[in-house]
């Protein structure tokens, strides 16, 4: 079911190829990026820190991340990058980090909100009683992107990056159930708590447009990376074959990490980039290659469901954005 569900989605526009080489000077810019202790993160801080940015590394797991930031340096001498702790799962967490980040910058050029579980093989709930893959995914990055708000917005061209996946096509947000209380599946878990990051971006940017902030909101996909992101899922709930299934599909049909995570570098970095756009790897069905402009689903871009979510959202973590309601519309396109 997951690989008729990927290779049957639609290839990106195609244009120039796109490169690490292509990553701008990030001199005297910060930016904070969440799931760095390894992975998708790890690569983005590396490539953002060699262009001189500083990187306040969020992970949740400060072994690892020490074991990350020791490597960083080892690769980038001189880097300026440091770790923050933040478990996204834990929205008391979430508020250390965010008010730790307050302390330590007073503007954020960049928010990539990247770290996540998949496939999560039973029901397991977050530290405030949520379902895991909602709670990391989506409630935790929501919160972190609300209460690190006034640092972006006091940074002269901030941008906020939502990290989705080509799986978000198959998700669906049932309200009634958001918690998936009558009924768990881990995938169709994960496909709904992707399908919240891309309408979070999208609502998000409706927002920030009709309040004239400064800040844009942008998303992004890695197509399927070798990152091991199934079988740590796995682990989180308490075992299941799933998450290695995926993780060995990604060897034979996806892509490194290292080109999994230049459509985030992209959406992060590229001063050609407007608000509201989307950007995955271009070839095999989003799957693999360079990072493109993309469209998210149908779905991702309905008022209302953006309306519904960004309400429930704002009620599960009490954390509250200062921005009025986007006028009613169709759908946002890249502004």
């Amino acid at each position: 079911m997951i690989v008729s569900a990927l290779v049957a989605l639609p290839i990106g526009t195609a244009m120039p190829r796109w490169s690490a080489a292509d990553i701008p000077d990030q001199s005297g810019r910060t930016a904070l990026v969440t799931g760095a202790g390894g992975g998708l993160g790890l690569r983005v801080a590396l490539h953002l820190a060699q262009r001189g940015c500083r990187v306040l590394m969020a992970v949740r797991d400060t072994t690892r991340g020490e074991a990350a930031l020791d490597l960083l340096r080892a690769q980038v001498p001189g880097a300026a990058a440091e770790l923050v702790e933040v478990d996204l799962a834990d929205l008391e967490s979430v508020r250390k980090g965010a008010a730790e980040a307050a302390e330590r910058t007073d503007a954020l050029d960049l928010l990539v909100d990247n770290a996540g579980v998949m496939a999560v093989p039973r029901r397991t709930l977050s530290a405030q009683g949520f379902e895991l893959q909602l709670a990391t995914n989506h409630l935790g990055h929501f919160a972190l992107t609300g209460l690190l708000l006034p640092l972006l917005e006091a940074a002269p061209s901030a941008r906020v990056v939502a990290v989705s996946s080509i799986m978000h096509k198959s998700g669906r947000l049932d309200f009634t159930d958001l918690q998936a209380e009558r009924r768990y599946s881990p995938m169709t878990a994960y496909n709904a708590a992707k399908l919240a990051n891309a309408v979070f971006a999208v609502e998000f940017q409706r927002r920030l447009g009709a309040a004239g902030s400064p800040v844009i909101a942008v998303g992004a996909h890695p197509g399927v990376a070798t990152t091991e992101l199934g079988r740590k899922g796995s682990r989180l709930g308490g075992g299941g074959t799933l998450g290695a299934l995926f993780d060995a599909f990604a060897q034979i049909a996806g892509h490194s990490a290292e080109a999994g995570a230049l459509p985030l570098l992209r959406a992060a970095t590229d001063p050609g980039v407007r608000g509201g756009e989307y950007y995955g790897p271009a070839g095999l069905g989003g799957l693999r290659g360079a990072p493109v402009s993309c469209a998210y689903h149908r779905r991702a871009y309905d008022p209302e469901t953006g309306r519904r979510l960004w309400a429930e959202s704002e009620r599960l973590t009490n954390v509250t954005y200062d921005l009025p309601p986007a006028p009613s519309g169709g759908p946002a396109g890249p502004s």
